[in-house]
């Protein structure tokens, strides 16, 4: 008996993991204070919001890959431009929360160098993805991650990195990592994120 139990509580317990991250990757609470660990540079307001000062940034790793509409996407490319890039799944509320006001900040942004890429995960394939873009306006490109890869390789230990579902990460125009925020943000919070890097000299 007991060498059956011991292999199925071994299963229960994963199980039982695996979901608690699930939970907690997609809420639109703040989800801690601070990035990958180790000696950071960086402040997080009451808000959930992290900066980093102009000279202590770091770039993130290589973030690029195929869109949900197939084309090649290279984040590096944008470099110049300020670039939000907002994690999201087309199952989470949170995300569905505040999509419109991704749409809309980010067509009123791009005039002033602002350019939005997505980074689509945990959708097994690329339709409700696509579906969630069209009811919501997104006209920006989303790098299609669905096992997380990109999420979790594409940023520097100790780095302002996504930690939850939706995550949102700004780069500044020298394609350094600047801010973050672990929760769903609405048109005010998302202005406020990106506004003081479009100021940047």
């Amino acid at each position: 008996m007991s060498i059956r139990r011991a292999p199925r509580a071994v299963l229960l317990a994963s199980c039982a993991a695996a979901g608690a991250l699930v939970l907690s990757g997609c809420t639109g609470e703040d989800s801690g204070k601070s990035g990958g660990g180790g000696d950071t540079n960086f402040v997080t307001d009451t808000g959930g919001i992290s900066t980093v000062a102009k000279g202590k940034r770091t770039a993130p790793h290589k973030l690029a890959g195929e869109t949900l509409d197939g084309a090649q996407l290279d984040v590096a490319d944008l470099k110049g431009k300020v670039v939000v890039m907002n994690v999201w799944g087309s199952w989470c509320p949170p995300c569905r929360a505040e999509a419109r006001h991704f749409a809309k900040v980010a067509k009123e942004t791009k005039p002033k160098g602002v350019e939005f890429v997505g980074i689509n995960t945990r959708d097994a394939n690329k339709g409700p993805a696509i579906s969630f873009e069209k009811d919501y306006g997104i006209e920006y490109p989303s790098l299609y991650d669905p096992a997380g890869k990109l999420i979790v390789t594409g940023f520097p230990k100790g780095s302002l990195n996504p930690q939850a579902i939706p995550s949102t990460i700004v780069l500044d125009r020298d394609g350094k990592i600047a801010a973050r925020s672990l929760k769903a943000l609405d048109e005010s919070e998302l202005r406020k994120l990106v506004e003081p890097l479009i100021a940047e000299k």
